[in-house]
């Protein structure tokens, strides 16, 4: 059985289950959840992590039969991931294992087939982890910094906010506050990494050079839109 199916399932319906568990049962899941997520400091070897999925199948199907016991269960792991793919790479309606663990435990909705790939993408650009900011004399949670929570649930600062000596950037800081990053991380990353008609350019381009006071009155203007 693949239980990573039945996990995607779960994210799905998150709306729906979320409720549905109590705080032990969530806390459990949690944990098991903890462990069955892949991260890049190889904490858990692939059979730990198919254990503890398989545990968070069998707590799901405990807690909620009508969804995820029997034949339901049957049913969501007939789905296979792609040929060559691991079998956590397995998804449902879009949505991935990885989903149900970013919403448990990582707290935030960047999951599924709209959200998940600009969840990856943002991940995927360079970032500094709490230990290089705190060394670089930066306490890393300044409000006005973005901090993103990537897999594994670790705490990633993208780069574009840091100087070469890891201090933060004064124009970065501004544009972050009108940004809302404290609130809104996701999409404040969203807007540096993605191309700005506007400016004509990804603005994180602009840091450091002579136009990156049009940062400002950028942001001030989407702001006075809202």
């Amino acid at each position: 059985m693949n239980p990573y199916a039945v996990l995607a399932a779960a994210a799905e319906q998150w709306e729906r289950i979320a409720g549905a568990l109590g705080p032990a049962p969530r806390e459990r899941l949690a944990a098991l959840l903890a462990r069955a997520r892949h991260d890049d400091r190889g904490r858990h070897t692939g059979r730990q992590r198919h254990e503890a999925a398989l545990a968070a199948v069998d707590l799901l199907a405990e807690r909620l039969p009508e969804l995820f016991g029997g034949e339901q269960q049957a049913r969501l792991t007939l789905t296979a991931p792609p040929p060559g793919a691991a079998a956590e790479s397995v998804t449902h309606l879009g949505f991935t294992a990885e989903d149900l663990a970013v919403l448990l435990i990582d707290g935030h909705r960047m999951v599924g087939p709209l959200l998940g790939p600009v969840r990856e993408r943002l991940l995927a650009a360079p970032a500094l982890d709490l230990d290089t900011v705190l060394l670089g004399g930066t306490d890393p949670f300044v409000p006005a910094l973005i901090r993103l929570r990537g897999r594994g649930g670790a705490v990633r600062l993208p780069s574009l906010q840091f100087t070469a000596a890891h201090r933060p950037r004064p124009i970065v800081l501004a544009v972050n506050e009108i940004l809302a990053a404290d609130r809104d991380p996701w999409g404040a990353a969203d807007w540096w990494l993605s191309a700005d008609a506007r400016l004509d350019a990804r603005p994180e381009t602009l840091i450091g050079t002579a136009d990156e006071q049009q940062l400002l009155d950028t942001v001030r203007m989407l702001a006075e839109q809202e």
